[in-house]
């Protein structure tokens, strides 16, 4: 009996200092992300619209716009929003640093979108001043049975 509650002891113990060390990792994560939004810089746009053309109803259409980091500090993108769920905008994960090129991934999903199509990304980051509004245009057509 002693040997089981020794063994679920340890276990336990071993388990918190875990959590404590995670606990830790994530505090001096969040306090690293804080001070890099904290400390702005400046962002050039190299790609603001995107004109897919035309696409079949269906289709998925990709792309990534650029920016380019032109400050003296890290550039953070904190989070990145579509003006509607068919488009998914997709932030890096990782500050760009200066001099750096940066991307802004998007997928359009044009199910049920048939028509001409004008989409817009908001991204928020400590550059200042702001990024602009990133825009997607393009024609969804019908699809032929």
């Amino acid at each position: 009996m002693n040997k089981v509650f020794l063994l679920f002891f340890i276990l336990v113990a071993l388990t918190s200092c875990d959590i404590k060390r995670k606990d830790k990792i994530a505090d001096d994560q969040s306090k690293a992300l804080e001070q890099a939004i904290k400390d702005t810089t400046t962002v050039q746009i190299i790609d603001s619209t995107y004109n897919f053309g035309k696409v079949t109803d269906g289709e998925l259409v990709e792309y990534n716009y650029r920016f380019k980091n032109t400050g003296n500090k890290p550039l953070v993108v904190i989070d990145a929003n579509a003006s509607c769920g068919c488009t998914v905008p997709e932030r890096p994960d990782k500050p760009i640093l200066p001099g750096e090129i940066g991307f802004i991934k998007i997928v359009f999903n044009s199910k049920g979108r048939v028509g001409e199509t004008h989409k817009t990304i908001t991204v928020h980051s400590n550059a200042k001043p702001d990024f602009p509004i990133l825009e997607l245009r393009g024609d969804v057509l019908e699809k032929k049975q």
